[in-house]
């Protein structure tokens, strides 16, 4: 029997490539709103893929250090189950969103090595979910989606008190490695489906779900 790991397909633009993660079994699917990435999208067209998003795929949006006033018009116009903060927000500013949206967040924490798994802790009192992606390396321009993995036995098998989500780098190739070694029940994938930058490709998609869920 396949294993039920739970897969997010994130920086999804467009109707095909949603409906090729949502047709492989993702149980996530995620839109990325920061206008230095190539998958950036705009609340107009977010609304329009996530209203076409069936009932039981969890619709995330993922932001950086955004301000009120995007979050309050991206949460007005987009009907998203989770918020991402995927920036420099600190605990506070997690509570805060937590308190004034209502909705699940999922902060994302950068390793690089052991020194950031005590960043990790700070976050794992306020967030409702951990996702842990490769630290960018400096001067990047994205937070994530730079295709890096990192040193996965920081994490192996460790408990978590809220769910986890593991990134960073994860292909069809090595996603079955990566959660064999961290016992992650949750894997993010983004650039590793990709035929170029921000454009997915419906068997990449299908191969890493597969992979993800393999005995």
């Amino acid at each position: 029997m396949p294993k039920d790991t739970r897969v997010k397909i994130c920086g999804l633009s467009d109707q095909a490539g949603l409906q090729a993660a949502v047709d492989a079994g993702a149980a996530y699917v995620g839109f990325v709103f920061f206008e230095k990435s190539p998958r950036n999208v705009s609340i107009e067209t977010a609304k329009a893929l996530a209203l076409t998003v069936p009932v039981g795929v969890a619709k995330v949006a993922l932001v950086v250090n955004a301000d009120d006033a995007f979050l309050d018009a991206l949460t007005t116009e987009v009907p998203i189950d989770v918020l991402q903060l995927h920036g420099s927000e600190t605990p506070d500013r997690v509570i805060e969103i937590k308190n004034r949206y209502g909705l699940p967040v999922m902060k994302a924490v950068g390793v690089a090595d052991a020194s950031d798994i005590a960043t990790l802790e700070t976050y794992l009192q306020v967030a409702d979910q951990i996702l842990i992606d490769a630290k960018p390396p400096k001067n990047a321009d994205l937070p994530g989606g730079n295709g890096l993995s990192f040193d996965w036995t920081l994490i192996a098998k460790r408990r978590w008190p809220v769910p986890m989500m593991l990134a960073g780098g994860l292909t069809p190739e090595n996603v079955a490695e990566a959660i064999a070694l961290t016992g992650a029940l949750q894997v993010d994938v983004s650039s590793g489906v990709e035929q170029s930058a921000g454009v997915k490709d419906a068997v990449k998609i299908r191969a890493f779900i597969d992979a993800a869920k393999a005995d």
